[in-house]
């Protein structure tokens, strides 16, 4: 964790509490962080989450789907339409930062990346919607992805990219110019949605309740897998932070079966009952990054040291 020292002696927040979740598509906001933002919404924290894309260049996940004529006319219209959905599930607001979805290369060798998609997009074009943002909603904190993207999608890099620019930039007046007024944002996190703890424990509890587990492979390697197959590089940052939100599991779950195009309601996602996973761990995971204001580990409210 970077501390900027000279920062230390501020005191806890009088403004209201805000938090703001950047994400690269629509449904990564229901798969990762649901349960806690949630949460925070229950508690009167006011909640935001930015999508870099639209998601447009998404394949069909469900299997019940498959020749949907409105996704496969208009993948981009029907993400839209489920973000919103998902949004109203979680309580949370919602903004789109407006870039195109530049899809994930596969093959061998891997093909370029579409013409003007996000991940292609200089650093400062691609930060600037966000840095707008974060000067107008004026989050306490923001939470994202680490520097793999919790897995390495093009799009999730740029947009692990883009939150730290304007983490560091929003508070700076020189930067950014008509973007709005300064405002320096308190602490930053990275979502640790593929913590091998987490699955590692549910993967125990699945069998000592003699039921199958969608982990066991993969453990062998150490790596879990995503819903897509992917396997994310492990993390190099500690949990530093756990939230205890397994009350808002059902929530998350009901927002993430809103991306229908995205999500198998049998699948990956929905391998552990929400019973289960309050019994053997009950929190979304987190590492603290910066932090602006004196605050001790572990931590169990991403708002330490703002309240």
């Amino acid at each position: 964790m970077n501390t900027n020292e000279r920062k230390n002696n501020k005191r806890p927040t009088a403004e209201p509490l805000r938090l703001l979740a950047v994400h690269a598509h629509p449904d990564d906001e229901a798969s990762k962080g649901a349960a806690m933002m949630a949460s925070y919404v229950a508690a009167g924290v006011n909640v935001m989450v930015a999508t870099c894309t639209g998601g447009e260049r998404g394949d069909i996940q469900n299997p019940s789907l498959m020749g949907d004529p409105h996704s496969l006319r208009d993948m981009g219209g029907a993400r839209r339409l489920e973000m919103a959905k998902a949004a109203r599930i979680l309580g949370i607001k919602h903004q789109w930062l407006g870039f195109t979805d530049s899809g994930l290369p596969e093959g061998d060798p891997l093909p370029e990346l579409p013409v003007n998609c996000f991940a292609l997009k200089p650093l400062e074009i691609a930060a600037a919607p966000l840095v707008r943002l974060v000067r107008r909603f004026r989050p306490q904190v923001i939470v994202s992805y680490d520097e793999n993207g919790g897995y390495p999608h093009p799009d999730h890099i740029m947009a692990h990219k883009i939150t730290v620019e304007a983490f560091n930039a929003a508070g700076d007046p020189q930067k950014y110019p008509g973007t709005g007024e300064a405002w320096e944002p308190a602490k930053l996190y990275y979502d640790l949605a593929f913590n091998p703890q987490r699955f590692r424990a549910l993967h125990y509890a699945l069998e000592d309740a003699g039921l199958a587990s969608p982990y066991a492979e993969r453990l062998a390697a150490w790596l879990e897998s995503d819903s897509e197959g992917h396997t994310p590089p492990r993390s190099t940052h500690p949990t530093t932070t756990q939230i205890d939100c397994g009350d808002y599991f059902e929530t998350r779950d009901a927002a993430l079966r809103a991306h229908a195009t995205q999500v198998d309601p049998n699948g990956f996602f929905f391998a552990v009952s929400p019973q289960m996973q309050r019994k053997v761990w009950p929190w979304e995971d987190y590492s603290l990054i910066e932090s602006h204001v004196p605050t001790s580990e572990p931590e169990h409210d991403l708002f330490a040291g703002l309240r």
